[in-house]
């Protein structure tokens, strides 16, 4: 395979470049303010939102700002809507999976998965990232209830600005390759959604660091998701 062909070539420069970008990156906070809650009016509709730092908000100053208050707000236009984020700068599919083995969860008509980026900068196999998921998803549903879930695209890490090439070259084709994998598999569930990211972001909307999304991307990709979750349909 190519990526594993070209990893192996310029491994010493991709150490090189991977160590500078963890040495020079901004670290940014997540979102400052509340994580659950209750909005809205209409029929009830009950959110979990399971994720990574997009998830978490980094890139925005407040939650309102950010991928969860964006998405709660706009339900809440059609829905009383009692939601709760759970999510973590840093996280994988597999500490998320540990993390919520461990938790009591809340009931849920539907979970939102904003997970992938962790994993397919760690290096670690496509093979045991799609157990994990598929492990995360069937927890989900067990333990939440939840009848339909929903599963975030895989950034582009091919057009991050913080990355430097060839690093985000191959991180770029890393990414694609694990959402296409992830595509075939949520195809066989009917429960299951795939969410794809707009079609307009536009990277100089994106956060200070580089890496994650701002205040604009955040608007854009939540009120996507709420059109998409309301266009489905109501929960039976």
């Amino acid at each position: 395979m190519l990526d594993t062909a070209a990893t192996l070539l310029l491994s010493p420069l991709l150490l090189v470049q991977a160590l500078r970008v963890r040495k020079v990156a901004l670290k940014l906070p997540e979102a400052a303010g509340p994580r659950s809650g209750v909005t809205g009016s209409g029929p009830p509709l009950r959110l979990l939102i399971v994720g990574d730092s997009s998830a978490a908000g980094v890139g925005a100053k407040t939650q309102e700002e950010a991928l969860a208050g964006q998405v709660t707000a706009a339900l809440g236009t059609h829905h009383t809507l009692h939601w709760q984020l759970i999510a973590t700068t840093g996280a994988t599919t597999a500490s998320s999976l540990s993390r919520l083995r461990s938790e009591t969860l809340p009931q849920a008509d539907i979970a939102l998965i904003i997970l992938g980026v962790n994993d397919v900068t760690r290096g670690g196999p496509q093979r045991s990232w799609l157990r994990a998921h598929a492990s995360l998803r069937a927890l989900l549903r067990s333990q939440t209830g939840a009848q339909r879930l929903y599963v975030g695209q895989i950034a582009p890490l091919g057009a991050f600005p913080l990355l430097p090439n060839p690093l985000r070259w191959l991180l770029g084709r890393r990414a694609t390759r694990f959402d296409a994998a992830l595509i075939a598999a949520l195809a066989q569930e009917p429960d299951t959604r795939y969410a794809p990211l707009p079609d307009m972001l536009d990277v100089t909307d994106m956060a200070e660091d580089g890496f994650h999304p701002g205040p604009v991307i955040y608007a854009v990709w939540a009120k996507e998701l709420a059109r998409r979750i309301i266009s489905d349909g109501p929960i039976n």
